[in-house]
């Protein structure tokens, strides 16, 4: 016997019996992956379920809660290839295609010379402390501080941008990878995120200089402190005061130098912040 599908009539209008399959819920996604993919930015994924993730081939460290993350470089024009392998066996292929970016060139003058071109002494300390700032960002630890957006550190002015082609008293250097937050020194500055910390000590181009270590290679920088109000080792919450601003280093003013890694990949911090810019004082 031949059943006619009926209808009917609802407060909303017309509703059709379909077969329970058509109508039922799609399922979940397995995982999601938030953020721009523009150059220089991070992306915060998490799956919902275990699996593994793998990142140009290898592992990535994936939480308990599912949380990874993925660096983009400032210079990166090739697609990153991730996959996520669920428990069932399935892998899910994906591509990551940067968004390319124009960066500003930006003059400073007035930088004290021997910041600019180093002594043979200098160059050593300052290799002997990039060195050190280096092993820190290998770490791959179990924080999940870098989930959730980032708060701004203080309120201030945005004086140089994340990727400015940067010329010193003349001398084009290296592009300036981080985010420069004019404001009065003395101002308290906040821990960005839940972290660890991995640094706090003074050093020739970055002055007063704190590394907050946010979990899954994820770490925040902020430099030319007049200040460090913590030490090595410890744990920070969100909005904590970690130090002060200052002029100590290698810098023209009072400001924080602030920047974001993940492991050596530099990023831009204005990318991962609710707001393009920090509150103005």
């Amino acid at each position: 016997m031949k059943f006619a599908r009926r209808a009917f009539l609802t407060a909303g209008g017309l509703l059709t019996l379909m077969p329970r399959r058509m109508l039922a819920t799609p399922p979940p996604p397995d995982f999601s992956l938030t953020g721009t993919r523009e150059q220089g930015c991070l992306m915060i994924g998490r799956t919902f379920e275990p699996a593994q993730v793998t990142l140009e081939g290898k592992a990535i460290h994936v939480s308990p809660e599912g949380y990874f993350a993925i660096g983009i470089a400032y210079d990166r024009t090739d697609p990153l290839h991730y996959s996520v392998i669920l428990p069932n066996g399935l892998v899910e292929n994906n591509w990551i295609t940067p968004i390319a970016r124009q960066y500003e060139v930006q003059a400073v003058n007035g930088l004290p010379q021997q910041f600019v071109t180093p002594s043979a002494e200098d160059l050593v300390r300052i290799r002997r402390e990039g060195a050190l700032i280096a092993e820190a960002r290998t770490r791959d630890t179990d924080g999940v501080g870098f989930a959730e957006p980032f708060d701004w550190p203080f309120a201030g002015i945005v004086t140089s941008v994340y990727g400015s082609r940067r010329i010193e008293n003349g001398t084009p250097m290296a592009p300036h990878l981080g985010v420069d937050i004019a404001a009065p020194e003395g101002t308290p500055i906040h821990a960005a995120a839940d972290a660890v910390v991995s640094i706090a000590d003074d050093y020739f181009l970055d002055g007063g200089f704190t590394l907050l270590d946010h979990g899954h290679g994820v770490s925040s920088c902020y430099l030319h402190q007049s200040k460090r109000l913590v030490t090595a080792g410890d744990m920070v919450a969100r909005g904590e005061v970690i130090g002060l601003v200052g002029q100590t280093g290698r810098a023209t003013g009072p400001h924080t130098h602030w920047g974001l890694n993940w492991f050596q990949v530099k990023l831009d911090p204005s990318r991962s912040t609710p707001t393009p810019e920090p509150p103005k004082a």
